[in-house]
């Protein structure tokens, strides 16, 4: 078992990290203002997911190759990246179309689309190059290793910085999303927060591309 003292200070220095606002951050926010709250909770769901598969990784080994490995990283940095600007182009080139989604019936809006923006927002949870950095650079300090069961111990903080995360980016979503209410109001409006949306997910796209690493 962690130590309480490394797990609380584990715990305060994921909070620090997750407020401000990274890839997924921004990519909730996105979501939020160019489909709306279910889309947004959506995201935010897929996204935990996928930073919990990274979790996973540095837990059993795969996430030291990552942090070593320039190419490894930037090549699924770069897949990260090119998938957000993709998904920014498609919200852009949509926006005019989101007046009918908001007359869509809700059960009809569920199903497949659901299923998809969870995908989508596991996608960029998993190449989050923020993360990646973090949990393989900074989780393996927190774990006590005379307590044994490394595996275990890196697992529980991971989850911790997953519950962290998801509450802080469904509260970015839902004010996002309740700021969009307004704009849904004026098929100008709705035009305009289709943009800002495709927008903040082409930028992201190309700040994450341009991020480097220190080495």
């Amino acid at each position: 078992m962690v130590p309480t003292d490394r797990l609380l200070a584990f715990a305060a220095m994921s909070f620090l990290l997750i407020v401000v606002p990274g890839p997924s951050v921004l990519f909730v926010i996105g979501r939020a203002l160019a489909q709306g709250r279910r889309a947004a909770l959506t995201t935010v769901a897929g996204n935990t997911v996928g930073a919990y598969v990274l979790v996973l990784a540095v837990a059993f080994g795969v996430g030291s190759i990552v942090e070593r490995s320039v190419l490894v990283f930037t090549t699924l940095k770069l897949a990260g990246a090119a998938y957000l600007v993709y998904l920014g182009v498609k919200a852009w080139r949509g926006r005019g179309s989101l007046r009918a989604a908001f007359a869509e019936d809700v059960t009809a809006a569920a199903g497949h689309g659901g299923l998809r923006t969870f995908w989508e927002g596991f996608a960029v949870g998993v190449t989050n190059p923020k993360t990646i950095v973090f949990f393989a650079a900074v989780l393996p300090q927190f774990v006590d290793r005379g307590e044994g069961h490394v595996a275990a111990q890196m697992l529980l903080l991971g989850l911790v910085f997953n519950v962290i995360a998801l509450v802080s980016d469904a509260v970015w979503g839902l004010v996002a999303a309740t700021a969009r209410g307004w704009f849904a109001r004026s098929p100008r409006r709705l035009s305009l927060v289709g943009g800002v949306g495709g927008l903040t997910m082409i930028g992201l796209g190309v700040t994450v591309a341009v991020t480097g690493r220190k080495d």
